[in-house]
């Protein structure tokens, strides 16, 4: 299947010789969520400014579905839904009107069903002939979704869309993001809440530093990269982990009444280091433990552990550089 967004050896450097992005390669699939991670000034926002045509980048090419964004402007454009973060629009104009009328910037024909079929699904109906100026902040981040809508793009761009609005509306934007990925609309989402891109995401990517860190599928990336913790409380404390257990990777904690054991998802499918061994090896050992509990890596502990090691300078190895 081809990409619907071919991204080679995108780079960005600024005036001031800053490297926003640098030798980017990436492929978008038709009908995913796509979620590029990355710290404050990471290059996340350069890269959707460039793909939407804000940005001119300084080397490199983009493409929506064949479309070049620079040579065949209009074309790549008019596939491009953009929901930015800041909540600028027109005051002093009705729901309704802003919403028709940026439909007609793309030279999309007025089809009023359409209007009316995108504000009843951001829940905006009751809306329409309001001022935007007396909707409150919540509401007005429904409207750009809508204004991003207006005219059936085939990808849509969401920039921190449930920054700042409550629980209800955040769970309905996500129903409706769901609907339009059913629809066959590929959306990339960019969101400082990491559990929503664990929830939501098909694929994840990392940018740190304007690189392109890893890029991965987002179970094989909680597969590759997540670690497991098996914490054992013992009924007496230990002063020090038994030369028997050696072999696992254990450490005591709270003044050796816990003993914890650390592990990735080859090592607990393996018969002699896995838990069940683990738990053999306890008991030839002579200590007890009267409860446990395991702990999975969230999508925030990798993501946190791939930024942290490359602004140490370090770099991932070869598994987990996969821009494909």
């Amino acid at each position: 299947m081809s990409p619907i967004i071919a991204i080679r050896g995108l780079s960005k450097t600024c005036a001031s010789g800053f490297h926003a992005l640098d030798a980017v390669d990436l492929d978008i699939r038709p009908g995913e969520i796509f979620a590029p991670l990355g710290p404050n000034g990471a290059g996340k926002t350069t890269l959707i400014s460039i793909i939407c045509g804000i940005v001119t980048p300084t080397s490199g090419s983009v493409s929506v579905d064949g479309h070049d964004i620079i040579t065949d402007f209009r074309a790549a454009r008019t596939l491009i839904g953009l929901v930015p973060q800041e909540l600028h629009t027109d005051a002093f104009e009705t729901v309704w009107a802003t919403v028709s009328f940026s439909r007609g910037l793309f030279g999309r024909r007025a089809n009023p069903a359409h209007i009316e079929r995108v504000l009843r699904d951001l829940a905006l109906w009751d809306k329409k002939d309001s001022m935007i100026r007396t909707l409150s902040g919540g509401i007005k981040r429904r409207l750009l979704i809508a204004k991003a809508l207006s005219h059936e793009p085939r990808v849509l761009f969401l920039d921190e869309p449930t920054a700042g609005v409550d629980v209800e509306l955040r769970r309905d934007m996500w129903a409706l993001v769901r609907r339009l990925r059913a629809s066959g609309v590929t959306i990339i989402l960019t969101t400082h809440y990491i559990e929503e891109a664990e929830e939501m995401a098909d694929r994840i990517g990392v940018i740190s530093k304007g690189e392109l860190v890893i890029v991965e599928e987002k179970a094989a990336l909680m597969r590759k990269l997540g670690r497991k913790q098996l914490t054992l409380q013992l009924p007496q404390p230990l002063a020090a982990v038994p030369p028997a257990l050696s072999g696992w990777q254990l450490a005591l904690a709270k003044g050796g009444n816990e003993l914890i054991y650390t592990f990735d998802a080859s090592e607990a499918e393996d018969d002699s280091r896995g838990i069940a061994a683990l738990l053999r090896g306890l008991g030839e050992a002579g200590v007890h433990y009267r409860d446990l509990h395991t702990r999975q890596s969230s999508l925030e502990d990798i993501f946190v552990e791939l930024v942290s090691d490359r602004q140490a300078g370090g770099m991932p190895g070869p598994a987990q550089r996969n821009p494909a």
